[in-house]
C-alpha cells in the first residue's frame, strides 16, 4: 500500500506530515512513500534523506494524489486536487469539518474515505494521536515567547545597584493545553501568573505549575464531557468582565487562548478593558483564527490601541515548523498505525472503534 502527501501552500503552512524518521516505521509495516520533489527542504529536510530510506520523490502532485492509498496531510487540499481523489482513497489531516462542511460532504459522496484528526476523542487509547494537545502545547510555548519579544521590558525581577525592576505580570486566559503550556513557559522565565478559566477543574492544573488561578462563581457547570470549554451565560458574562477589568489594570502581558470548538471564540476582553490597561502592555491572542478573544484582534496583524499592543496570529506554529511536524507526524502515525490491521496488512475501517468512529467523516 502506498502512503503519500503533497507540499502545503508554504504561505499558510510550512509543516509537513511525514518525516524521515517515521518513514522507516511506516517501511516497518508494509507501506511505500511517495512525496512532493523538495518536500521539507524548507525545513532543513533534502529528498536524499527520503530517498535514503526508500521513499519514492515525484515532481507531479497529480500523480501521488492519483496512486496513493492514503494521503496525509495538515489542511484541507484545494478544489482541484480533491477532484482527483478517487473512490476508496483515505484522506487524513486537520480537516476542519466545521469550516470544510461542503467540501467534504462532497468528498465522502464519492466514496472517499476522510478522517478529520481535529475530531479525536480525549480517551487514553487516542493520546498519542491528539494532535490538537502536541500542536497546542507548542503554540502555549512560542506565544510567551513572541509575547515577550515585543514587550519593552525584563521579565523576570532583576536586582541591581541602581535598583530594582519588578517582575512582569502575565494573565492567561483558558487554561487548556496551550493555556497551561504559556503559564509553565512564563513561570520559567520568572513572571508571575495569573489565569482564568471557565473549567473550575483547571484550577488544580494552574496551581501545581505555580499560577494563580482567578475564579467566577459558577465555573465549575461549565464543562463539556470532552473536557472542553460551554459557552457561558449572559449573568456568568458579567461576573467575568467585572473580574477581568480589575486585573487587566495591573496586567503587563495577557495570553488568550480560549476557543469553543467549531464555533467562533467567544468575545472576552473588551474595549474598555484594553483602555484601561497600562501603555507598553502586549495581548497575544491565540484565537485569532476563529476570530479572536479581543474587540480589535486582527488576523496575522499586530494592532495597537492606546498604547496596547495586540497580536493575532492564525498559525503560530509555522515559526516552529521543525518541532511541529516532528510531533504532527509521529501523531499521524500512531492514528494509521491503529486502523491498520496488522494480520491481513490492510486498513480496517473498524466503526466500533471510537477513534475511528469520531474521526470518520460521514
Amino acid at each position: 500500500m502506498r502512503i503519500g502527501s503533497i507540499l502545503e501552500n508554504h504561505e499558510i503552512e510550512k509543516r509537513i506530515s511525514i518525516t524521515p524518521d517515521i518513514v522507516k516505521k511506516y517501511s516497518s509495516l508494509g507501506f511505500e512513500i511517495f512525496l512532493s520533489e523538495n518536500y521539507g527542504r524548507h525545513i532543513g529536510i533534502y529528498d536524499d534523506e527520503y530517498l535514503k530510506l526508500g521513499a519514492k520523490i515525484s515532481k507531479d502532485n497529480q500523480e501521488i494524489l492519483s496512486s496513493s492509498d492514503i494521503l496525509v496531510q495538515l489542511g484541507m487540499l484545494t478544489d482541484n486536487q480533491s477532484s482527483i481523489l478517487k473512490e476508496k482513497q483515505i484522506l487524513i489531516g486537520v480537516l476542519n469539518p466545521y469550516v470544510n462542511k461542503d467540501k467534504l460532504e462532497s468528498l465522502a459522496k464519492k466514496k472517499i474515505n476522510l478522517f478529520s484528526l481535529d475530531l479525536l476523542p480525549r480517551i487514553t487509547r487516542a493520546q498519542s494521536m491528539d494532535i490538537l494537545s502536541s500542536q497546542a502545547n507548542l503554540a502555549g510555548y512560542k506565544a510567551v515567547i513572541e509575547s515577550f519579544a515585543n514587550f519593552g521590558k525584563a521579565i523576570p525581577m532583576m536586582m541591581t545597584a541602581a535598583g530594582t525592576i519588578p517582575a512582569a505580570k502575565v494573565l492567561v486566559v483558558g487554561a487548556g493545553v496551550a493555556g497551561l503550556q504559556a503559564i509553565a513557559t512564563a513561570k520559567r522565565m520568572g513572571a508571575i501568573v495569573f489565569a482564568t478559566d471557565v473549567r473550575m477543574a483547571s484550577k488544580e492544573q494552574v496551581e501545581s505549575l505555580g499560577g494563580k488561578f482567578l475564579t467566577v462563581e459558577g465555573s465549575e457547570n461549565l464543562e463539556t464531557e470532552g473536557g472542553y470549554a460551554k459557552e457561558t451565560s449572559e449573568d456568568f458574562k458579567k461576573k467575568q468582565e467585572q473580574l477581568l477589568s480589575e486585573t487587566l489594570k495591573k496586567i503587563d502581558i495577557v495570553i488568550c487562548t480560549a476557543l469553543i470548538p467549531g464555533k467562533k471564540a467567544p468575545l472576552i476582553i473588551k474595549d474598555d478593558m484594553i483602555n484601561d490597561m497600562q501603555p507598553g502592555s502586549v495581548i497575544y491572542d491565540l484565537a485569532a483564527v476563529q476570530g479572536g478573544n479581543t474587540d480589535y484582534t486582527e488576523a496575522d496583524k499586530i494592532i495597537e490601541k492606546n498604547g496596547v499592543k495586540i497580536m493575532g496570529e492564525t498559525n503560530i506554529l509555522n515559526k516552529l515548523p521543525i518541532s511541529a511536524s516532528s510531533l504532527y507526524a509521529k501523531n499521524v502515525f500512531n492514528f494509521i498505525d491503529n486502523l491498520f490491521d496488522k494480520k491481513d496488512k490492510k486498513i480496517n475501517i473498524n466503526l466500533e472503534d471510537e477513534i475511528i468512529e469520531k474521526t470518520l467523516i460521514k
